[in-house]
């Protein structure tokens, strides 16, 4: 069991949000440490590796943590991603407000100037915004993303740099092959990357490398430091020059215009969304062009706007099997019990008739809405009839209808009766439970079936027909999970049903694997819906704790000129106020930016100490400064260093460095979700300790401990 030291001295609701927070730090970027959750009553273990696993394994009784849950469940359920930045901002931000507190800021400008100051940040990085209106335009003809994952070695890293400094030794200009899909100019690296954020590509064994004459070549190169790489095949740089300064420092002699960016290419796209999980991505890839296969089809041609349609997508885990037998299947495929084996290969041969049930399949189911009438009893004079029970005249006649109507396959959205499962098998009817409301739409729309309540209503007109029931593959039967279960394929004719099966031979690690494919799903889903990304490996970041330092300087150079802009029909005290404190809330919400920073440096296993991480992040923040223009000087330090393939280690592997996207809405959402739910705390959980017992207690009797 965990626990944290809570000061009651201070605020305690912030505190506590601050401690579960604690625990997902390391959930935070591309290489993710999994985290062991042992049970100490039963003494049960789940391996976990996402903050929503974890919140499930916490205990969050408190009013903090199920607020906390709230925020986190909200996040999950509306994109599948951010939760992890969700959870650690609310920690960071937490800390912030709490430190403000100390010093005496008042509540209310706490809450009004972070609010103010979290809108600003999202304003301004909306120059970071990358357009990628033509993907899915030649979808087709281009990249996919497993050929260009094999381009790529298993360390794919994301831009960083402190600017113009750099050692001599550090440096190593190289010349690499053009990125077809990649317009970008090539400029020299001048420092070691600030976010490396090694995304653990596969490694496959027929990687195409540099030959060794080459790399030695390149190499011994890097003493140059006049060397110039040229990147793309769009722009050249002729019109760049650089000098040579003492202790090899390098000096612009044009100032660079900023960089502007598109991305017109899915392969790309995919890439900088993986996020250091390239096996997901690779699947999600696959689900993607099949689905757009799929709806060229029914089109006639593959011209138009290709919609992804996610909701049309689904996955089916097999845990037991190996990793090798993951794939993307058209259709619905799904488990079912080894008592059904012998009707599965009878249908096999044959076209199935389907009739779709939008309920439960049992007989005590009654639609939404229906009142049953009380106190009535029904009395009937037949014997049989009272010596049957009424769970057995229900099964029977449901058996009479579906034999009538030559149904083969019943889809059921709820819970099925066993007894009516075990009568429709024996009576060659295969009937399936528990299946999601776009499998029911799916195969109505494919099939010609219409759904039904109760399968007693049914007449010719709701049944469909041309469907295909087929076994996924040939496998033990006791090997999936150790239990009697097969796979089937359902599909007919014109389907848009795309089903992605999951397989890990460790049954342990199945949840993490499903919920990391559609972590990867989301992304890309969002990216796609909204025609825009966000420049990553924190970019985004960096321009906001740029933007919030400048925000806080103006505020100590103007001190009360701006705080009616702040804050409006304010007292004349709160107005000097404001003033006053700006600068602090300011420098406190930016200090959670920097937290995250730093924690994003030290979980690539590049930086070995906060210390080093944070004289890294500093340069940056000077370089950014210097400039005048951050936003600009992060384009341009994006280009060059996305432009090279760069080497830090002992090793001389030539790595490839493409660029990283984040998705724009959910991301800007974990922020205010974060923020919101700190504001919510700091005012609802105010803790005001007055007189003079509150002095006489002891050190002890002032803190206490928050179990997890």
């Amino acid at each position: 069991m965990d626990c944290r030291v809570i000061n009651r001295r201070r605020h305690t609701g912030l505190q506590q949000l601050s401690s579960f927070a604690e625990t997902g730090r390391t959930f935070l970027g591309p290489v993710k440490s999994s985290k062991f959750i042992i049970d100490e009553e039963c003494h049960e273990s789940v391996l976990i590796s996402s903050t929503v696993r974890l919140l499930e394994s916490l205990d969050l009784t408190s009013a903090v943590g199920q607020l906390l849950n709230e925020a986190i469940q909200a996040q999950n359920s509306t994109y599948r991603t951010g939760t992890s930045t969700l959870l650690f901002l609310v920690g960071a931000w937490s800390s912030a407000a709490e430190e403000c507190l100390h010093l005496g800021v008042p509540m209310s400008l706490i809450a009004s100037v972070m609010s103010e100051g979290l809108n600003s940040c999202i304003e301004e990085v909306e120059s970071l915004q990358v357009p990628i209106h033509s993907v899915c335009d030649h979808i087709d003809s281009t990249e996919t993303f497993s050929g260009l994952s094999v381009s790529l070695y298993p360390s794919l890293q994301i831009p960083s740099g402190t600017g113009l400094v750099q050692k001599e030794h550090d440096l190593k200009d190289v010349t690499s092959q053009s990125l077809a899909f990649c317009s970008l100019s090539g400029r020299p690296v001048k420092s070691p990357q600030l976010f490396r954020l090694q995304a653990k590509f596969e490694a496959d064994e027929n990687i195409s490398r540099t030959p060794q004459t080459l790399k030695n070549n390149l190499l011994a190169d890097t003493h140059c430091r006049k060397s110039v790489l040229t990147h793309s095949r769009h722009f050249s740089r002729t019109d760049r020059h650089w000098i040579s300064k003492p202790r090899g420092f390098l000096e612009q002699l044009s100032a660079a215009a900023p960089k502007t960016y598109s991305c017109s290419n899915l392969a790309e796209l995919e890439v900088g969304l993986s996020h250091g999980d390239p096996s997901s991505m690779r699947l999600v890839d696959e689900a993607v062009r099949l689905q757009h296969q799929n709806a060229g089809r029914q089109r006639g041609s593959h011209t138009g706007l290709f919609p992804f349609d996610i909701s049309r997508i689904f996955t089916c885990c097999l845990p037991g099997l190996p990793d090798t037998l993951s794939c993307v299947c058209p259709g619905y495929i799904t488990v079912v019990s080894m008592s059904t084996a012998t009707l599965v290969k009878e249908l096999q041969n044959q076209p199935v008739r389907v009739v779709l049930v939008e309920g439960d399949l049992t007989e005590n189911y009654r639609h939404l809405g229906f009142n049953k009438p009380a106190n009535i009893k029904t009395v009937s004079e037949s014997v049989k009839v009272q010596q049957d029970s009424s769970e057995e005249l229900w099964t029977d006649h449901v058996l009479q209808v579906l034999i009538k109507f030559n149904v083969n396959l019943v889809l059921a959205r709820g819970n099925v009766s066993e007894r009516l499962a075990e009568k429709c098998t024996d009576s060659k009817q295969l009937v399936i439970g528990s299946v999601q409301d776009s499998v029911l739409q799916a195969f109505a729309e494919a099939s010609g079936a219409v759904q039904v309540a109760y399968l007693t209503h049914m007449n010719e007109n709701c049944v469909g027909s041309g469907v295909s029931v087929t076994t996924w593959r040939s496998i033990p039967s006791d090997t999936i999970d150790g239990i009697s279960r097969m796979a089937v394929v359902l599909k007919t004719e014109g389907i848009n049903l795309v089903t992605v099966v999951l397989t890990s031979p460790v049954i342990a690690q199945m949840q993490t694997k499903e919920d990391r494919f559609w972590t990867c799903a989301s992304r890309l889903y969002y990216a796609l819906k909204e025609q825009k990304v966000f420049l990553g490996g924190g970019a985004v970041e960096i321009l906001c704790l740029t933007h919030l330092q400048s925000l806080a300087g103006q505020s100590v150079n103007k001190g009360n000129q701006d705080c009616s802009g702040w804050l409006h029909n304010t007292s004349s005290w709160l107005a000097s106020s404001a003033a006053l404190y700006r600068p602090t809330v300011l420098k406190c919400l930016a200090d959670g930016w920097h937290r995250y920073l730093s924690t994003l440096l030290r979980n690539t296993a590049v930086y070995s100490s906060d210390s080093e991480a944070a004289t890294s992040i500093q340069c940056h923040l000077q370089n950014a400064a210097d400039s005048g223009s951050p936003s600009s000087y992060i384009l341009n330090e994006y280009s060059k260093l996305n432009s090279v393939i760069l080497n830090l280690g002992i090793s001389d592997k030539l790595e490839p460095i493409p660029r990283v996207y984040d998705v724009v809405t959910p991301k800007i959402e974990a922020w205010r979700r974060a923020l919101d739910l700190v504001l919510l705390v700091l005012q609802t959980d105010n803790e005001i300790i007055t007189g003079l017992a509150h002095t006489q207690k002891s050190s002890q009797e002032s803190e206490g401990f928050l179990f997890l």
